[in-house]
């Protein structure tokens, strides 16, 4: 028998026939349950109270749990009152009391009905797994109640009394919160996160304590995600982006409040180096109310260009020191007049906005003075001291990755670059070349090496790559020709703003592209989908998020505020369960509080629905595959057993 020392290990763990039997039952018996359900979000950028609210209703599923438990047996009003209570139980309950609703039936009642809802959420689930997903102080109780046996007087009366106790013994507000918890842990098994946590929002890092805290999620990283991994790896070009950005939309709350990176240095030097000049170009973008007063706004515009004038030198030394990235014509210091008033640009002068960079040193463009080193040296540190951020870019390694491949479903951020012949772009580095799926494989493995090497100072290259996954045009996270900072800062012409995205964008539409894709992936074409996000879809001009005769799904649809203008609703998600997918459109999200004391939801819509033939069992899933492996692994140790190859203990 071969393997014979894997199976007598094996049979430690299952000593006889008895064992090895009953696991293959258990086993067997899973594969015949209904699919998980699956969601799958992307491009949040930080809006971290829609992001909460799409994750706690699980895109409208928890409300087709309750239409589907009590049918027109409630009012829509009861529903949605319900519905609340399950997003938010705890501010729920503090809200409905202060309304003087609570009392005893309320609780009988309210107890009552999310019992119902959590059998219909649970009975998809192995007893074991549900078992699993229980709080340890109502675990038995729970347990107890999940059962369905009331049509049984005794056991009506048992059930009642369970209630009734929980309430005598004041545990009914834990009690409603637990059950809560457990039904928005059911009605989703697995959460995909399709990229872009990060942005300009103001709660990445809130979004990723929740994430750390899920029970099972993915991520696929975007480019700003990959720009905050880059920081936490110790880029230097990445650390100046970040902070960049964040003082460009005012958002201090991730950087400051969120991971305690000090940026008194950077103010310190701005206010000297820069006291006398209005910044006028570099005015933060802030939208709605803020809490920033005048003298506040003219230092970060300070800041803020300070910080690009180091970001665009510490960029040009990454240009020069790879030059497979191809990216001459991003270099500007150098091609600055020696009165700063113009500049070359694709073989064209161009009129300068600002002239003014006290730190340029003609002779040696993209170096940086004493003081612009001192800045950066003390942002690194605060980057790597940084334990919230450290642990949320590890976590950001451990679950991500640049695409996934789970359920027939392909999932990545942004896009697998094309050339304008239709066929995969080629990038060439370090003297090999790279298309398609290696492409996606190499930036994935060296974007791991980075972080997980960090410490090595000479380390070049791969922290370049983080910068370069950033903003490179073979880069599967970015997917565009450049990325024109210096232009929109400096330029007044417009034609000079312009990113043309990469030619993949044009033809993803198209069938044979995504089954190219597809093939090149190892997906099948019948039942393939590609789940992607990066660019907003349109809907306000007709765009559809359905591309490729449904088989891609483009679901980034305006969850960050700022582009929710341009797509008209506030984000697409996707469900994906035992009866098939389901898109769905959401409205933009009020607030919390609406939520709780008005019942409001972000209105999730279903705008499109394609049914299975028949309902998709666990067997059919990747988990379904190892576990019939290891069904076939449990027969060949029974099969020993039978024939003595292996003694039973």
């Amino acid at each position: 028998m071969e393997l014979l020392p894997y199976y007598k290990l094996l049979a430690k763990q299952f000593p006889n026939i008895d064992e090895v039997s009953k696991e293959i039952i258990n086993l067997s018996a899973i594969l015949n349950l209904p699919k998980g359900t699956e969601h799958f979000l992307t491009d949040i950028h930080g809006e971290y109270e829609a992001f909460t609210h799409v994750v706690r209703n699980a895109s409208g599923t928890v409300k087709r749990k309750i239409n589907e438990t009590f049918g027109d047996q409630m009012t829509p009003s009861d529903k949605e009152r319900l519905a609340s209570l399950i997003y938010y139980p705890r501010e729920k309950l503090i809200f409905l009391k202060k309304q003087g609703l609570v009392d005893e039936k309320w609780y009988q009642e309210t107890i009552y009905q999310q019992i119902l809802v959590l059998r219909k959420a649970a009975y998809k689930y192995s007893r074991s797994k549900v078992r699993k997903a229980l709080p340890k102080s109502f675990n038995y109780i729970i347990e107890e109640l999940v059962q369905e046996q009331e049509d049984l007087e005794s056991k009506k009366r048992y059930y009642g009394e369970i209630i009734k106790t929980i309430i005598r013994t004041d545990r009914a507000d834990d009690f409603i919160m637990a059950l809560s918890d457990v039904i928005r842990r059911l009605v989703v098994d697995r959460l995909h996160i399709v990229g872009d946590i990060f942005d300009r929002g103001p709660g990445a890092h809130l979004i990723l304590d929740d994430l750390m805290a899920h029970h099972d999620v993915d991520i696929q990283w975007g480019n700003h995600d990959i720009l905050w991994m880059g920081a936490a790896a110790g880029s230097e070009a990445c650390i100046a982006n970040v902070v960049r950005i964040s003082l460009r939309y005012g958002n201090l709350e991730t950087i400051q409040d969120g991971y305690g990176i000090n940026l008194m240095p950077l103010s310190q030097f701005a206010n000297e180096v820069y006291k006398d000049d209005p910044a006028e170009f570099f005015q933060p973008i802030l939208k709605g109310k803020h809490n920033f007063k005048e003298k506040d706004i003219q230092l970060m515009s300070k800041m803020e260009k300070a910080i690009a004038i180091i970001q665009f030198k510490l960029e040009g030394q990454i240009i020069k020191r790879q030059p497979d990235y191809r990216m001459a014509d991003r270099l500007f210091m150098d091609k600055l007049s020696e009165d700063r008033a113009q500049v070359m640009i694709d073989g064209k002068i161009y009129p300068m906005k600002d002239n003014c960079f006290p730190t340029l040193n003609s002779e040696a463009p993209y170096s940086l003075t004493e003081e612009e080193r001192e800045v950066m040296n003390n942002l690194l540190i605060s980057f790597r001291n940084s334990e919230k951020l450290q642990q949320h870019a590890e976590f950001l390694y451990t679950k991500g990755s640049v695409y996934l491949i789970c359920n027939s479903n392909l999932l990545y951020h942004a896009c697998v670059p094309f050339n304008e012949d239709g066929e995969f772009s080629s990038f060439s580095i370090a003297g090999k070349n790279y298309s398609g799926k290696s492409l996606c494989d190499y930036f994935d493995t060296q974007l791991r090496e980075a972080f997980f090497n960090k410490h090595e100072e000479s380390n070049y290259f791969d922290k370049d790559l983080t910068w370069y996954a950033w903003c490179g045009s073979f880069s599967p996270l970015f997917g565009k020709d450049r990325m024109t900072t210096f232009e929109r800062y400096f330029v007044a012409d417009k034609q000079t703003h312009k990113e043309t995205y990469n030619h993949y964008f044009k033809i993803r539409d198209q069938l044979d592209t995504c089954e190219k894709i597809l093939d090149e992936f190892g997906l099948s074409l019948e039942k393939g989908r590609i789940i992607c996000g990066h660019v907003p879809v349109k809907t306000k001009k007709g765009e559809n998020p359905v591309k490729g005769h449904g088989k891609m799904f483009v679901i980034d649809g305006g969850f960050s505020k700022a582009y929710q203008s341009v797509t008209g609703i506030a984000g697409y998600t996707l469900i994906f369960n035992s009866q098939g997918v389901i898109l769905v459109s959401h409205e933009p999200f009020e607030t919390h509080e609406a939520s709780i004391k008005e019942n409001a939801d972000m209105l999730p819509k279903e705008v499109y629905v394609k049914e299975e033939e028949r309902r998709l069992l666990v067997a059919d899933t990747d988990v379904g595959s190892e576990i019939k492996a290891n069904i076939e692994i449990l027969n060949n140790l029974l099969d020993a057993y039978r024939k003595g190859t292996i003694k039973q203990i």
